[in-house]
């Protein structure tokens, strides 16, 4: 009985989060139809939506008088949400198919029907704290593009990419601080990635594609990627 109750109320609260969103997009719609706002959305403030407005983002309140321009940044882990909506706009995703996915480590957990990309750095605090989230991860294909920004960088990329196995000489090396043991040099794409994150407009490491073209730079737990991944 409690459990239907549970159910009854979040599809109730769903309608009214429906209901608002639909009702502050018709006020819109008549009251400034010269402006095309677009997915339009409740955030996490109570009583503020967002919506893009040509390339920007914007918020309104709920009665749909006041527009708000900038940066929403939620304080407990800095996460900029703003940023987060930029990179699903439909201009700003990125063509999964393009991805040379041959110039990546392949790693697959589970039955690897997921895919994902992800540009990372090893010396790139960020990226280390990542690698146990994508441990938890499953039926996944994690494509690791190496990525180097620091010149200190470049030589254990290298280094990983002419291992005999480069998903263990990654691991080892994010996660353990386990230097590969490569010293043949071999053909590697590290000039392709970093040339491929320019052309990407990539903004740092670590930065996550998604199949459906968005992205996400910055870290992200588990559950987070796994949510995006299941949409």
């Amino acid at each position: 009985m409690k459990k239907l109750s549970l159910l009854i109320l979040s599809s109730l609260m769903t309608s009214i989060v429906y209901a608002n969103t639909s009702h502050l997009a018709v006020q819109l719609k008549q009251q400034y139809p010269n402006l095309n706002f677009q997915n339009l959305a409740p955030t996490e403030t109570s009583r503020l939506y967002s919506a893009t407005l040509g390339q920007r983002v914007v918020y309104l309140d709920e009665a749909g008088q006041h527009l708000f321009v900038g940066q929403m940044i939620r304080l407990k882990d800095q996460k900029d949400l703003t940023q987060d909506l930029i990179n699903i706009m439909p201009s700003n995703r990125m063509d999964w198919k393009k991805l040379p996915l041959n110039d990546a480590i392949e790693i697959v957990k589970g039955n690897g029907q997921q895919q994902l990309a992800i540009f990372e750095d090893p010396n790139c605090p960020y990226c280390q704290k990542l690698e146990p989230e994508l441990d938890k991860l499953n039926n996944v294909t994690i494509y690791v593009f190496l990525y180097p920004l620091r010149p200190q960088s470049v030589m254990p990329s290298k280094q990983v990419w002419c291992s005999e196995s480069r998903a263990f000489a990654w691991k080892n090396l994010m996660q353990m601080k386990i230097q590969p043991k490569a010293t043949k040099y071999c053909d590697n794409p590290i000039a392709r990635n970093l040339a491929l994150g320019q052309q990407l407009k990539l903004v740092g490491t670590p930065t996550l594609i998604f199949k459906d073209g968005s992205f996400k730079t910055g870290w992200m737990s588990s559950d987070e990627i796994q949510q995006h991944l299941a949409k």
